[in-house]
C-alpha cells in the first residue's frame, strides 16, 4: 500500500523523526541503541517515545537479559503507515523548491 503523503506533527520533531526511521529500517531496537543513535539522555528518548506510543506509533517491549530488564521498541503497522505518509509529504514539498541557479 502506498502511503498517501500527509505531514504528522507527532512524527516531525527532529528526534521522533530519528527515532520513526531507525525503527522502520528494524523489526526492534533496543532503547540504549535508540538513545546513543540520536545523541538524547534517558529522560529525553523517553519523552519521546511516550508521544509516539499514545499516537499509536510505536510499541514497546521489555524483557529481562543477563539478569538486567532492557526495553526494545518497534513500529507499529499504523506507525509505519503515518512515518511512510510523513517522509512521502516531505518529499513532495522539497520537490517544490527550486534549485539554486
Amino acid at each position: 500500500m502506498i502511503a498517501v503523503p500527509q505531514f504528522d506533527a507527532a512524527i516531525h520533531a527532529p528526534g521522533r523523526l530519528q527515532i520513526c526511521a531507525l525503527l522502520s529500517a528494524s523489526d526492534q531496537v533496543e532503547f540504549a541503541t535508540l538513545r546513543e543513535a540520536i545523541g538524547v539522555s534517558d529522560s529525553v528518548l523517553s519523552k519521546h517515545l511516550k508521544l509516539l506510543e499514545e499516537a499509536g506509533y510505536v510499541r514497546p517491549r521489555k524483557a529481562t537479559s543477563e539478569g538486567r530488564q532492557r526495553t526494545w521498541l518497534s513500529l507499529t503497522t499504523e506507525g509505519r503507515r503515518a512515518f511512510a505518509a510523513h517522509v512521502a509529504e516531505l518529499t513532495r514539498l522539497a520537490g517544490l523548491t527550486r534549485a539554486a541557479e
